[in-house]
């Protein structure tokens, strides 16, 4: 693959405070979180990537801090074709100021993702967050944009709630599973038959790699062989700063080799979704 020859659908852009995670002292473990565009620029000329969707920072408890970096995600976009935007959204009651003018920002040139992660509060499930999740899901309807979802296991990030969204909103918006489900009980999930049939269902499902376990890309890459589907929704991601953007990708590369597969996980997969 040369240089300037892959599309990274997942990292993230700004830079957290310290915090005392797990009741310890405050630390700032997003080590190599950029805070700038120019940093962003620097990493992906670095790197050889060519397009990247960039997402708001998050994972201090303080969703203030996520929705902060929305202009910024958006300013990166008008600055550098290369780059696309999400924005930060909550279904949270307590949020639905901040998450409509997120909202407002998502026909500004560049955005194309709206991003969802309930890893700081609320649940798929929950019928306090629906009407939040129905005005998130119809902005992005309306304007073709993706609905970027976190997973990992347990509690509500897993993809047995997250699978909810894609049974309630994938017929008509496009739903990018982050991590694949995040961990070995989602990637035998959605491997063994899960994300195959909600392809075969017509709902308009992508996911990522990045965190995957050693086996499920492999795995994956040998099901969508056999199967004869799916090699048109799965795609690169390094979710910089957290994963690691040289591992991510040998990961991938190692799984997809020289095929279709990886022509569209690297690229293509990324034009149809992000442009």
């Amino acid at each position: 693959m040369t240089r300037f020859d892959f599309c990274d659908a997942h990292r993230h852009l700004g830079s957290m405070p310290a915090f005392p995670f797990y009741g310890g002292p405050a630390v700032k473990p997003d080590s190599r979180a950029r805070a700038t565009i120019a940093e962003l620029i620097a990493d992906l000329d670095a790197e050889g990537t060519e397009r990247a969707l960039v997402i708001p920072n998050y994972g201090v408890p303080d969703p203030a801090v996520s929705f902060s970096f929305n202009e910024l995600c958006v300013e990166a976009a008008a600055s550098d074709d290369r780059i696309r935007a999400a924005l930060w959204v909550s279904p949270l009651p307590r949020d639905e100021e901040r998450t409509r003018a997120a909202l407002a920002l998502a026909d500004e040139p560049g955005v194309r993702a709206l991003k969802l992660s309930f890893l700081l509060g609320g649940d798929p499930t929950d019928p306090e967050c629906r009407p939040m999740l129905d005005e998130i899901f119809a902005t992005a309807e309306a304007l073709d944009l993706v609905v970027h979802v976190h997973t990992s296991p347990g509690a509500a990030s897993d993809i047995d709630n997250v699978g909810a969204l894609v049974d309630d909103y994938g017929h008509h918006v496009k739903i990018h599973l982050v991590h694949f489900g995040g961990g070995m009980s989602g990637h035998i999930k959605l491997i063994g038959s899960r994300f195959f049939s909600w392809i075969e269902a017509g709902k308009h499902v992508y996911t990522d790699l990045s965190w995957a376990i050693g086996f499920a890309p492999h795995w994956l890459a040998e099901e969508i062989s056999r199967r004869g589907i799916g090699a048109d929704r799965v795609l690169f991601a390094s979710d910089e700063p957290w994963g690691d953007h040289g591992a991510e990708l040998a990961a991938l590369r190692g799984a997809a080799g020289d095929g279709e597969l990886a022509r569209l996980a690297f690229r293509e997969n990324f034009d149809k979704l992000y442009g």
